[in-house]
């Protein structure tokens, strides 16, 4: 299960970066055409709490995957900023 499971992390970990660099994306495309500052501001604090949010689900996957392999370790220290935190 360790393998699969970490693997699914690491995918998990690529798709919460992807969505939250097109969450910022999105936010300057409407500020740079003028639009709605308002939502531009919303989508930049929603990439970050995407982010934030993220990490923490991350951490505690990869503390399970650890027991379920007989470790106590929750992930290495390279494991820590997956998406750019």
């Amino acid at each position: 299960m360790g393998n699969e499971a970490r693997e699914l992390i690491a995918e998990i970990s690529r798709m919460m970066k992807r969505l939250s660099e097109a969450l910022e994306r999105r936010a300057e495309e409407i500020q740079a055409t003028g639009g709605d500052s308002e939502l531009a501001g919303k989508l930049a604090k929603g990439a970050d709490a995407m982010r934030d949010s993220g990490n923490l689900y991350l951490t505690w996957a990869r503390h399970y995957v650890a027991l379920s392999e007989g470790t106590s370790d929750a992930a290495d220290e390279a494991d820590e900023a997956d998406f750019g935190t």
